[in-house]
């Protein structure tokens, strides 16, 4: 089998290495061959790590993902992938034939050497192993490391030292949303319960002094606050499921056009000119199953977003549509509804970033978090979503909807 060799095809194998090392003697049976089956079959259970390119179940270890180092029982490096030579920014020439704590140079989060700490060698005998932590390269890069002991028997000498390597920057991306996350959730809580407590506080202090008209005020700002901490929570809670794949779908038979019209005549009544909303729907639809909540919640998200971003006139467009999915009765097995206003728009460059946790149109308020709920609730209905500049000159969303009629019923 190849070694890896970030760019060096020269490089010697990694059996080359070995032997040269420490050649058998004429006659006498090398036991290391034999060592170096139990980890090219028995230590990652048949899935052939030393076999040669092209061999049955043959795996080279420059396909592996994740960084691979393997060192002998003399502690000498005979294994080192293209996935290893990236991560360390050590070529795997350079890196076979040198003892492990030499071409693999570890420390941890305290500055103390790795190796020198947990002693693979001369340790205790029924170690099999190092779990998962977090270490530094030279140059303070951190990467996760974890390491397997394997033994001939089971507390025998060490034979071979398998290490793996992965970059953690993947996982710092993912810490530092969730950082994010918090801080804006924090944030957000501050202002209402900050409003909720003062004027509760207020009322309770000072309640004979205030004209009903005075508490009625105080007391709906309270209610109002304490719907947004409501809404807020249930943000969070929709980010959750739609990040572990636990978004329920609860089908049924929804009237689209009704739930738009609905939403419109919501605004109308809270003060929105009657003549800034154009509703169009392109008859006959198919019926459509869905989860009526959540498709109030992607609509009430458009609808506030081309209201509150947008300008001139907001156009809902609900049409028959070919299915996001492939059916066998092909056309009109979706429903699409478009949502367009006449502003300013999306800049193209921000098109990309529309769906995706935090992002803001413009610094006017809210969380930024709800077109990636928006993206999530129509994606778990198996439906796709778009965003795209409007015929006006402003932002344009369209998401398609598959029948989703149920199985029964077909």
């Amino acid at each position: 089998m190849g070694v890896g060799t970030s760019g060096a095809k020269s490089a010697p194998r990694a059996r080359d290495v070995r032997d040269t090392l420490a050649p058998a003697r004429a006659g006498q049976h090398d036991d290391r061959l034999d060592a170096d089956h139990d980890v090219d079959h028995g230590a990652d259970g048949g899935a052939g790590l030393g076999s040669e390119p092209g061999d049955e179940l043959g795996i080279d270890p420059d396909d592996l993902p994740d960084g691979l180092v393997i060192a002998d029982e003399n502690g000498r490096v005979i294994r080192f992938n293209a996935a290893a030579a990236r991560i360390t920014a050590v070529p795997a020439a350079a890196a076979l034939g040198r003892h492990l704590e030499s071409a693999l140079p570890l420390e941890d989060l305290e500055g103390r050497r790795w190796w020198q700490l947990t002693d693979p060698y001369g340790g205790l005998a029924i170690r099999v192993g190092q779990p998962e932590r977090n270490l530094l390269l030279p140059g303070g890069r951190e990467v996760l490391v974890t390491a397997r002991y394997v033994r001939t028997v089971p507390t025998g000498p060490v034979r071979r030292v398998v290490v793996s390597l992965r970059d953690t920057e993947a996982r710092r991306r993912t810490e530092r949303s969730h950082a994010e996350l918090i801080a804006t959730v924090a944030h957000e809580l501050r202002s209402p319960l900050t409003s909720v407590k003062g004027f509760t506080a207020t009322l309770l202090a000072k309640w004979e002094r205030f004209t009903d008209d005075q508490k009625k005020l105080m007391l709906e700002t309270v209610d109002a606050d304490a719907n947004r901490v409501t809404r807020l929570i249930a943000e969070l809670l929709d980010i959750s499921r739609i990040d572990s794949g636990r978004l329920e779908v609860r089908r049924q038979p929804v009237d689209i056009g009704a739930a738009v019209g609905r939403h419109i005549q919501a605004y109308v009544t809270s003060g929105q000119p009657a003549d800034r909303f154009l509703l169009r729907i392109e008859q006959p639809l198919p019926p459509l199953w869905a989860d009526p909540d959540k498709v109030d919640q992607v609509l009430s998200n458009l609808l506030e977003n081309a209201v509150r971003h947008g300008e001139g006139t907001v156009t809902i467009d609900v049409t028959p549509s070919a299915s996001p999915r492939e059916r066998e009765d092909g056309e009109n097995a979706a429903t699409s509804v478009t949502v367009s206003d006449e502003g300013t728009g999306i800049p193209e460059e921000s098109m990309n970033r529309v769906f995706t946790r935090f992002w803001r149109g413009s610094k006017r308020g809210g969380t930024g978090l709800g077109l990636y709920i928006v993206k999530g609730i129509v994606e778990a209905h198996g439906g796709t979503i778009t965003v795209g500049r409007a015929p006006g000159g402003g932002a344009e969303f369209r998401f398609t909807l598959p029948v989703g009629t149920p199985a029964y019923l077909l």
